[in-house]
């Protein structure tokens, strides 16, 4: 008994504290709970405020929302799920809608949106009729304005310069309209992206076609400097020819053996050109082999004399023969001369003086070194069964045709057989010609 009421006067205290903390912890309470039907009914008005949602059901059981039926899309039903989670009191949304596979439900949307299309379109006729007539005005403003654009001409801008300064007139006129016109429609942010669009557009275009832009501004190029005219003889790395058209692309030569050859312009203005028309003086020369022993001085100005006399050299500039190279077994004379590409032929003149130097040196025994082979035999050669006796040397003599020995009268006079080719190539033909005729 003792014992009993110790334990009791132990545990009484505890007891006390537990009692007192039981009532120090109020018991939680839920105040105006949102109840089932509240959300189910605020949840329709959503959706009926939303519209075009008939077919979906709405079930609120414990605060847990079922929505079920058939929408549109599956981006509809995650709307729709979304709003209902928002929802006060709800505590899970479950998801039971499906997405409707009706061809004539897929295409009501679209229909609607035609509609709605075709509303505002009437809506803006009466500002897109105006629109288009700036657009139109000021195009024709463009063209005016380029047609009247001879003035680039008259301040020495070329003829591809000019045609591309009247494209650009009349485009930025045009742009200027249609810049007014997305204004009166109120959509020049449309403006800015297609200039976007454009700009991107433009710089795939530039890579595409780099070779036809590259020739195009060569060509403009070449038209304002003019470095070259029409029968003018040019080189250009291994090919030589006479110009005979400049066009936006290329080039158009007749070759020295009567063929076309079209060099693009890019090419043209990236590589050395030599243009041996543009000076009417022309110097040719040639090389001569003498032996060691012959007296230089007078063999240099034998050939000086030579060329002097002949018909179509200049004597202002002179004539020249200058040492060249000494070699073991010769010495090598080179000889220089100039001649007027307009009245004398280049060719014909080197190889005048090739002849007639040739046959001055040998009239003075000034010798010319050869390699020379001597063959020995012992015995004679046989002769062959058939063969035709030789030829003696006076019969060998008879068959040759002298030349013209007058160094007066021999013919250097200009060669214009490509020239009349040229001609006759720009007379059959309407291509177009940068170059001034």
């Amino acid at each position: 008994m003792l014992l009993f009421t110790l334990i009791l006067a132990v545990s009484a205290p505890a007891l006390a504290v537990a009692q007192e903390a039981a009532v120090a912890e109020p018991q939680i309470q839920v105040v105006d709970a949102p109840q089932d039907e509240a959300i189910a009914t605020r949840i329709r008005s959503i959706l009926a405020a939303i519209g075009e949602l008939d077919a979906v059901n709405v079930s609120v059981e414990a605060g847990v929302v079922t929505l079920s039926g058939e929408v549109a899309s599956l981006d509809e039903a995650r709307s729709l799920v979304a709003i209902a989670a928002r929802t006060e009191g709800v505590v899970h949304v479950r998801n039971k809608l499906t997405e409707r596979l009706e061809i004539g439900a897929r295409l009501q949307p679209l229909t609607q949106k035609f509609q709605e299309l075709g509303n505002t379109t009437l809506q803006l006729l009466p500002l897109l009729l105006i629109a288009l007539a700036v657009v139109v005005l000021f195009w024709f403003i463009g063209g005016w304005a380029s047609n009247r654009s001879g003035w680039l001409q008259r301040l020495g801008v070329s003829e591809l310069a000019s045609l591309l300064g009247r494209r650009v007139i009349r485009l930025t006129i045009t742009i200027i309209g249609l810049i007014i016109a997305l204004e009166i429609l109120n959509a020049t942010a449309l403006f800015s992206a297609v200039l976007g669009v454009a700009g991107v557009f433009g710089i795939a275009v530039g890579f595409a076609f780099r070779n036809i832009v590259e020739n195009y501004l060569a060509g403009i190029l070449l038209s304002a400097r003019n470095p070259f005219s029409i029968g003018d003889v040019i080189e250009i790395g291994e090919f030589t020819g006479s110009v005979v058209r400049l066009t936006s692309r290329d080039t158009v030569l007749m070759t020295l053996d009567g063929n076309h050859l079209r060099i693009p312009n890019s090419v043209i203005m990236t590589s050395s050109m030599t243009n041996f028309s543009l000076n009417p003086l022309r110097r040719f020369d040639f090389n001569v082999d003498i032996t060691p022993d012959a007296d230089l001085s007078y063999a240099r100005q034998l050939a000086r004399q030579t060329l002097s006399q002949m018909k179509g050299i200049l004597s202002d500039p002179a004539p020249q023969c200058l040492i060249h190279e000494l070699g073991a077994s010769t010495v090598i004379l080179r000889v220089l001369g100039w001649v007027d590409q307009r009245q004398t032929d280049v060719l014909k003149a080197r190889s005048e003086a090739i002849r007639f130097v040739k046959q001055a040196f040998d009239d003075a025994a000034l010798e010319m070194p050869e390699p020379t082979y001597r063959l020995r035999f012992e015995t004679p050669l046989p002769a062959i069964p058939g063969a035709a006796p030789a030829a003696t040397e006076q019969a060998t003599a008879e068959r040759l045709v002298p030349e013209p020995t007058d160094i007066s009268q021999t013919d250097v006079s200009a060669d214009d057989t490509i020239d009349k080719q040229v001609a006759a190539e720009l007379r059959s033909s309407d291509e177009q010609n940068l170059l001034k005729k």
